[in-house]
């Protein structure tokens, strides 16, 4: 058994991640945790989620949408966004609407009070995309938008999925 020197010494020593430290899922996930406990922090004193942010500002750019659809877009499973939703609507933040010629669907909307949380929201949004910008350089901002935008494209997982069956 070590001595509580030899512990301490060990807690502060970097742990070696060996090729996980180089894989793309892992880089990225790593990153992700950095981005979003700033966006948490950021928004914070409004009490919101940045997945709450993204349903709201779906809805600013798509009113009346149906929750299949903005679900998808966000690449959120049905089945937790009917909670988050639910949360907004609590919150007086964003409402539903039957739809006239579809007694099952319902249409999505911002209330006014949820466009003007969300107004405060961009100005915060702003300043954190910002800081993230500063630290990567306006090149290499569009440089990983337009790698993550390839990564996270629906058609290479369709190529994947055809080159796993042939």
């Amino acid at each position: 058994m070590g001595t509580g020197a030899e512990s301490d010494a060990a807690a502060v020593r970097p742990v070696e991640l060996g090729p996980l430290g180089e894989t793309i899922s892992f880089v990225l996930r790593r990153a992700n945790a950095v981005v979003s406990d700033h966006i948490q922090r950021g928004f914070a004193g409004e009490a919101i989620r940045p997945m709450l942010y993204a349903i709201m500002m779906a809805l600013r750019h798509n009113p009346g949408a149906r929750q299949t659809a903005v679900s998808a877009a966000l690449g959120i499973k049905r089945t937790n966004f009917v909670p988050l939703f639910d949360e907004l609507q609590d919150r007086g933040l964003a409402e539903r609407r039957r739809v006239a010629n579809d007694r099952r669907a319902a249409a999505l909307f911002l209330t006014e009070e949820g466009e003007t949380l969300l107004r405060r929201l961009d100005e915060l949004g702003q300043r954190i995309e910002a800081r993230f910008t500063a630290r990567i350089g306006a090149e290499g901002r569009t440089q990983l938008l337009g790698l993550l935008h390839r990564l996270g494209d629906r058609a290479f997982d369709a190529d994947n999925d055809e080159a796993a069956a042939g």
